[in-house]
C-alpha cells in the first residue's frame, strides 16, 4: 500500500474536528487592529495576529491573552536560558532630582543599574534600552533617604527592586501589573536569550543648608561613555555627588549663568570620572587612579593643565564661592560585566 502512493501527488485528508484551532471561526483580524497591537505591544506580527483571534478581535482581551502568555513563555525560556552567560548590556542612569529648584535647594534623586543580556545585538535594541532606562527610573523612585547612613551613593537590593512594580520612564503615571522581574522574564520571552540585573545603587538625600559656615547644597553629576540612542545609557557610567559650599551660594544658585557653568562643571567631572582608570576620590600624592590627583582634561582651556583638585579650587574662586566651595564627595564608576 505504501508503494502504490509512490510518485504520486500526497492525498490530502481533511483535519478532524479537534485538530482544528479554537478560534478558526474567528474574522480575520484587520490591518489596522494587528497595528493597533502592536503598537501597544511590540510583539511580532504572528503572535499579535494570534492574540487577536483568540480574543475575537477585542483589543482588550488581546491585550490580557498577550500577558498571560508572555507569563507562560517568559518563564519557561528564562529557565532554558538560565545556565547561559551574560557579558554585554548597558549601565543606565536616571536623574529624577539634581539639586536645583527655582526657590531654594530640593535634595537629590538618582539611581545607576547595569542590565546584561548575551549579545551586543540585543544590548542595543530598543526594547533592551528602553527596559533598562525604566528599571532605573523605578529604582530612583522608589528609594527611601537612609538618614543613618554615611554614605550617599548606596546599594539598592535586587529582591526588593524585582518586586517594585516597573515605573515607566516615558510613561510615569501609567499604572502597570508588571514588576521589574516580570517585565525582565517578558523581555526574554521576546528576544530569546538571558537578560539578568546585576547591580544597582541609588541616591536619596534632602538638601543641607544653613550650617554656621555657610550654605551647603548637594548636586549630582553623571556622564555615560559609548552611549547607544540615550545619552542616560552606555558601557562605561559614572554617579557622582558634589557639595557645594559658600556663603554666597542661594543667591548664586538663583543667577542663569551660574547655573550654566555649574552644569558644565558637573559634566566634565562625570566625563574625567569615566575618561580615566579612576578609583577613588583622593588618595597619595603619586596615585593617578586618584581623581583629585588626575589632570583636569575634561575641563578643557586651564583645567587641562592642572589637577582636578586645583581646577576645582579655580572654578570655585571664579565663581565667587570662595575657597573650597566646590568638592566631589562620592561617586561610583561601572564598566559593563567589569
Amino acid at each position: 500500500m505504501i508503494s502504490a502512493f509512490c510518485g504520486r501527488s500526497k492525498p490530502v485528508f481533511p483535519r478532524p474536528l479537534s485538530a482544528r484551532s479554537s478560534y478558526s471561526t474567528a474574522p480575520k483580524a484587520s490591518l489596522q487592529l494587528v497595528a493597533q497591537l502592536r503598537k501597544l505591544t511590540d510583539v511580532p506580527i504572528s503572535k499579535a495576529r494570534e492574540a487577536l483571534a483568540a480574543a475575537n478581535n477585542d483589543v482588550e482581551g488581546a491585550l490580557k491573552w498577550l500577558e498571560k502568555d508572555l507569563a507562560v513563555s517568559g518563564a519557561q525560556k528564562a529557565a532554558k536560558v538560565e545556565g547561559r552567560t551574560t557579558r554585554e548590556g548597558l549601565v543606565s542612569v536616571c536623574v529624577l532630582s539634581n539639586g536645583t529648584a527655582v526657590n531654594g535647594w530640593r535634595g537629590i534623586r538618582a539611581s545607576m543599574i547595569e542590565l546584561n543580556c548575551e549579545t551586543d545585538f540585543v544590548g542595543r535594541s530598543e526594547l533592551f534600552g528602553q527596559l533598562a532606562a525604566d528599571i532605573a527610573h523605578t529604582a530612583a523612585f522608589i528609594t527611601e533617604e537612609d538618614s543613618n547612613s554615611g554614605h550617599f551613593i548606596m546599594p539598592c537590593s535586587l529582591d526588593v527592586l524585582g518586586d517594585a512594580p516597573l515605573l515607566s520612564q516615558n510613561k510615569p503615571h501609567v499604572q502597570t501589573s508588571a514588576t521589574v522581574s516580570s517585565s525582565i522574564r517578558d523581555l526574554i520571552a521576546k528576544v530569546g536569550e538571558k537578560v539578568s540585573l546585576k547591580r544597582a545603587v541609588t541616591v536619596v538625600h534632602g538638601p543641607l543648608r544653613g550650617e554656621s559656615t555657610g550654605a551647603l547644597g548637594l548636586r549630582l553629576a553623571s556622564y555615560l561613555h559609548g552611549a547607544t540612542s540615550s545619552a542616560l545609557q552606555g558601557r562605561i557610567g559614572s554617579l557622582a555627588v558634589l557639595g557645594l559650599k559658600s556663603p554666597n551660594l542661594v543667591k548664586l544658585m538663583e543667577t542663569d549663568r551660574f547655573v550654566q557653568d555649574l552644569g558644565k562643571l558637573e559634566r566634565a567631572v562625570g566625563r574625567q570620572i569615566a575618561g580615566f582608570d579612576t578609583r577613588s576620590v583622593r588618595s597619595t600624592d603619586d596615585d593617578e587612579t586618584a581623581l583629585y590627583n588626575q589632570p583636569f582634561m575634561m575641563l578643557g582651556g586651564q583645567g587641562a593643565n592642572e589637577s582636578v583638585q586645583a581646577g576645582l579650587e579655580r572654578w570655585a574662586r571664579e565663581q565667587g564661592m570662595g575657597s573650597g566651595g566646590v568638592e566631589v564627595v562620592e561617586f561610583a564608576k561601572w564598566i559593563v560585566n567589569e
